[in-house]
């Protein structure tokens, strides 16, 4: 009877050890909020499909212009990253030197550039939203604020002076009617003070939904395939000629906020992996 009894307080022991470790197991689960990281892949093309060769890739407007690009550059900011219940990560918001990077290109590896993001809480996120340029509120903490960026964006030649302030986008190429033949040049940003200056405002954020969830965590880096359809600069909803009176346009006329506008449609995520 004693060793029936010994065995069965034996028994109840084990059980109740083996439920508590199995309790504080989950307990640690639920509570790991360890950061992970998240991966944006950008990917121009024309009418998303394959990506664009500079100086070769041609393409023909909706008003029979046909155009090329021999540079193709443009700053991504403020990303900020929507979570299923609608909360939201911003990423070093009007923060340059830690969240504004320039998508190039010239430096695309096998067509793609890629933006890494580090130290991005534990979360399923459904939406991404990214600025294209940089805000007036992130420029008006003046030089000092963002001298890393600021050196950056010199160097790829995505700034004028101080005053004026950072080139937003840059599209450089050659266009015609029956070959591309003739140069052009659209740089579109921002002159300084907007609201002191009286020009128009040319940063523009956009929000992009995710075909599937990003699951960050400490295990799982997601991969956002986002493309860029350049198709929208000639074709977007303003549909644009180049000629002699904007072929050459710097700043912020209303030719190259139609630019803006159009291009501010052309990008969309594509896929996800969750890898």
């Amino acid at each position: 009877m004693k060793i029936y009894k010994f065995l069965s307080l034996l028994f109840v022991a084990i059980t109740l050890l083996t439920v508590s470790s199995c309790s504080n197991n989950d307990d640690e689960e639920v509570l790991d909020t360890t950061p992970g990281n998240l991966q944006l892949k950008f990917e121009n093309g024309f009418n998303n499909l394959g990506d664009i060769v500079l100086n070769q890739t041609t393409q023909t407007s909706v008003n029979g212009q046909k155009h090329q690009f021999s540079t193709l550059k443009y700053v991504i900011s403020n990303i900020t990253l929507i979570d299923e219940n609608g909360g939201e990560f911003k990423y070093h918001y009007n923060d340059p030197d830690n969240g504004a990077f320039i998508v190039d290109q010239a430096e695309a590896v096998a067509g793609i550039n890629y933006i890494n993001l580090k130290e991005i809480p534990k979360n399923n996120y459904k939406k991404v939203r990214i600025g294209l340029g940089i805000s007036q509120s992130a420029y008006l903490l003046g030089q000092s604020g963002q001298g890393i960026f600021w050196q950056k964006a010199k160097t790829a030649g995505m700034a004028w002076s101080w005053a004026a302030g950072y080139i937003f986008t840059k599209l450089e190429g050659k266009y015609g009617t029956s070959s591309a033949t003739t140069e052009f040049m659209n740089h579109c940003g921002n002159m300084g003070n907007t609201s002191a200056n009286n020009t128009p405002d040319l940063y523009r954020e956009i929000t992009l939904d995710f075909p599937t969830t990003a699951r960050v965590s400490k295990e799982i880096t997601p991969s956002v395939h986002i493309l860029a359809d350049l198709n929208q600069y000639l074709s977007g909803q303003t549909s644009l000629t180049l000629d002699n009176s904007n072929d050459m346009a710097m700043g912020s006329n209303q030719h190259l906020v139609n630019v803006t506008n159009n291009i501010s449609k052309m990008f969309k995520v594509d896929h996800v992996h969750n890898d």
